[in-house]
């Protein structure tokens, strides 16, 4: 290990420590900066390349992409949001030889409908059931048959209280799968797309991409997405949803359930916390392994924001009682 290799203070990594943590090889990393301006780090004033965690994420992401297929070339230069929205689009398992039948895509949106009217996607794996310019044209029209496979949903606009009812119109028109197309929506809003399992794409998109998104979610089959998905250190660390009073007063509580959920759950959630703890000392005293210890507290604190959810559940359902100004349910 070499002096270059660690972080600097700032959660700013060196060369070494990012070629490890994304899986670019250095040299590759250098050639990727000087021909396609892929990140642009900063230097040091020994001239050392100083990366932050943006870099850091957008490296992974273009890695991931590179890998299935994507020429640097093409990649390079989108932004983090557009890279996180391709890799969702890429990350389709290929459909194994030839489809029985077209995939049955529905379009609503005055702008999609009146593209696809103009420039009809010829291909054979594609069947277009319906075309309407507005989601009320649609509902009005009633039922289409035959059932769409996929639905692509077009919004210029996505606030956070039209997520359930996008869900509500993907489950009118009986499609299996959708695809909503969106020119402005905040990042909480697109998570919550996504925990429905509605797929979010910004526009502008292309009919020719659009029509691979649409085969790729046919082919795909209805179920949870198993892969392994990669940490991106340019989000914030989620804050703690107890603070340790209420957590000893859950613990503390007498459930009415004998498995004694709440405590086992406190329990996890303690030793989250901790391990939370001991991972970013690390990150910041011990410079050697300063990418692997990020990777941990990133991590670490993702699995301890989801305990929490699941310990916020229970303590509403046992009905136990927390001081407001304590913590939040």
């Amino acid at each position: 290990m070499t002096d270059q290799d660690a972080a600097l203070p700032g959660h700013t990594y060196r060369i070494g420590a990012v070629s490890r943590l994304t899986g670019v090889p250095a040299d590759t990393l250098r050639v990727w900066e000087r021909r396609y301006g892929v990140v642009a780090p900063l230097r040091s004033d020994s001239g050392t390349r100083l990366y932050g965690p943006d870099d850091v994420s957008r490296l992974t992401l273009i890695k991931r992409l590179v890998d299935r297929g994507d020429a640097i070339s093409s990649v390079a230069n989108l932004s983090l949001d557009q890279l996180r929205e391709r890799v969702r689009g890429t990350d389709l398992p290929e459909p194994a030889g030839a489809p029985e039948r077209p995939c049955r895509v529905l379009v609503i949106g005055s702008s999609l409908a009146e593209r696809f009217r103009r420039e009809p996607v010829m291909n054979g794996n594609i069947d277009l059931v319906g075309l309407y310019d507005s989601h009320r044209a649609f509902l009005a029209a009633g039922s289409v048959q035959p059932t769409p496979d996929v639905a692509v949903l077009e919004f210029p606009t996505i606030q956070g209280d039209q997520v359930r009812e996008i869900g509500e119109l993907v489950t009118q028109c009986g499609a299996a799968r959708a695809i909503v197309v969106y020119t402005f929506a905040t990042r909480a809003t697109i998570e919550r797309l996504d925990a429905r399992r509605l797929i979010p794409k910004r526009a502008p998109v292309d009919l020719q991409e659009l029509r691979q998104w649409c085969m790729g979610q046919f082919a795909r089959a209805p179920a949870p997405d198993l892969e392994e998905p990669a940490l991106d250190l340019s989000l914030p660390i989620p804050q703690r949803r107890f603070a340790d009073a209420d957590l000893l007063r859950i613990a503390t509580a007498s459930p009415s359930v004998r498995c004694e959920c709440p405590h086992h759950l406190v329990e996890l959630v303690l030793s989250l916390n901790a391990f939370e703890n001991y991972s970013a000392e690390c990150e910041d005293r011990n410079a050697e392994d300063a990418a692997l210890h990020a990777y941990l507290h990133a991590a670490t604190a993702q699995a301890r924001a989801m305990m929490e959810v699941a310990l916020a559940r229970v303590v509403v359902a046992e009905g136990i009682l927390l001081d407001a100004s304590d913590g939040e349910i």
